[in-house]
């Protein structure tokens, strides 16, 4: 099945919510705010699919979050949707006002699939330098053995 555009925003979200092991309740919120008020998500079942996801993780592990980066990889994005991509983590990574090192270590590997130039995301994303420095090596593969239960967005309650 292909993943249409909208759908890998919503992997993105997801995925950098659970980069760190823990799914914050900010982080949901985010989401929730994202479908109400825009059409990023816009012919997805928010709700279904986050839940989906989480079964997904639950069963693949890290292999959930190396797809992600491989669809990341192979998707035809133009500069507009790619910064879209940049805006999604940054903001889930943010949500829950708790920077982790994995978070950002995460965004480097989503950033370092992307074609955009920093000046581009720091044009349309001013302040977020820390994001686009050079890290040390960090190896592909990500610790992971967490487990996360189901979400429960409530939009329409």
């Amino acid at each position: 099945m292909e993943t249409t555009k909208n759908e890998l925003f919503l992997r993105t979200a997801f995925a950098c919510m659970a980069c760190d092991g823990d799914i914050a309740t900010e982080e949901i919120a985010l989401v929730k705010q994202f479908t109400e008020q825009s059409n990023l998500f816009s012919t997805i079942d928010v709700e279904n699919k986050l839940n989906d996801y989480v079964a997904q993780i639950n069963k693949q592990g890290r292999g959930f979050l190396s797809a992600y980066l491989n669809d990341v990889s192979s998707a035809e994005l133009n500069e507009q949707e790619e910064i879209e991509i940049v805006k999604i983590a940054i903001q889930t990574i943010e949500a829950d006002e708790k920077i982790e090192y994995s978070e950002v270590s995460f965004f480097k590997k989503i950033r370092q699939r992307l074609n955009i130039s920093d000046e581009t995301i720091l044009s349309e994303i001013p302040d977020k330098e820390d994001y686009l420095l050079p890290d040390i090596k960090v190896p592909e593969e990500m610790n992971w053995n967490v487990r996360f239960e189901n979400i429960q967005l409530n939009i329409n309650g």
